[in-house]
């Protein structure tokens, strides 16, 4: 039996304490935020990342009649867990009244862990020179930031940086829609200002995607050391960027994706995944498949493996 503690009350202080981490004030003030999911929280741990309690759903446990590890079995979650609880993690035996208040919404995998994970600050950033970055800019959706690392991860993006984002890469929404790679993809945080300057000091030039774009997506360069760029649907692109160009600062140019129906913009992670994709396949065009990225044997499109 692995050691733990049990806590049947939603009021209890540390179940409020974590629960509190929804909110981005707090999980500044800590440096801690909430991951929900086996998958994530094995990602957060194979990333070096402390989990600082691992929060059980008692209730799950009962009616599955074994330990809640996605599809894994009682054993091997309980070697997991005995792995963590090892390490220093604390183990927390929630009832599912009390569980509820720290749990994703209804997604209730059975499993949330507090870990200590806030984004890096951009110049820490140390990416790859040969393959492209995304640079994303005032993103305000949780899922899109978290859908655009995903891609990043599957497409070899060597870095994210995430500048004058309204919603952080800690945000739990963020790391479930990610499935947990903004763990372990490159990652930036910073102003607009200081992100033209990192491209500036790393020689990365910069390709924007933006509704009038001078040439269709494809004509451009995207592999290398390219830094691929986009805005929010809500507000484009800020106008340093075109300025930083201008002055030459940074060389730049702008692409654009055909819209044939009705609607004049994409999703921005609908476009992160176009481009990033573009990229892969101007890297790859005329290799082998073992001179690029392979694919993953038994994956199919829009699945992931276990950890």
């Amino acid at each position: 039996m692995i050691p733990h503690d049990v806590i049947t009350s939603g009021s209890n202080p540390r179940v409020r304490q974590a629960a509190a981490l929804r909110d981005s004030d707090a999980r500044r003030a800590t440096g801690l935020t909430l991951v929900d999911g086996r998958r994530e929280l094995s990602r957060a741990e194979r990333a070096g990342v402390e989990i600082v309690e691992l929060f059980i759903d008692a209730d799950t446990v009962q009616q599955r009649g074994t330990t809640p590890a996605d599809g894994d079995g009682g054993p091997e979650f309980d070697r997991w867990a005995g792995a963590l609880a090892a390490a220093g993690t604390r183990i927390v035996m929630l009832s599912g009244r009390a569980f509820e208040k720290v749990a994703f919404g209804s997604r209730n995998e059975g499993l949330v862990g507090v870990v200590r994970f806030q984004g890096r600050p951009l110049e820490d950033l140390r990416a790859d020179a040969t393959r492209p970055v995304l640079v994303v800019e005032g993103v305000e959706k949780p899922g899109n930031l978290g859908a655009i690392l995903r891609t990043a991860d599957a497409a070899g993006i060597a870095g994210v940086i995430v500048c004058d984002g309204r919603t952080d890469p800690a945000n739990p929404a963020v790391i479930r829609a990610s499935l947990g790679t903004v763990f372990t993809m490159p990652l930036g945080i910073g102003p607009s200002a200081a992100a033209i300057e990192w491209c500036e000091r790393n020689v990365r030039r910069v390709v924007a995607a933006m509704p009038a774009g001078d040439r269709l997506w494809h004509e451009s360069s995207l592999d290398g050391c390219t830094a691929i760029l986009l805005g929010s649907e809500a507000h484009g692109l800020s106008p340093l960027w075109n300025d930083a160009g201008q002055r030459g600062t940074i060389r730049f140019e702008s692409v654009r994706l055909p819209m044939a129906g009705v609607a004049d913009s994409l999703n921005v992670s609908a476009t992160a995944a176009v481009l990033a994709y573009e990229a892969l396949r101007q890297r790859t065009a005329g290799r082998p498949p073992t001179a690029g990225l392979e694919s993953k044997p038994g994956a199919k499109a829009g699945t992931t493996r276990k950890p």
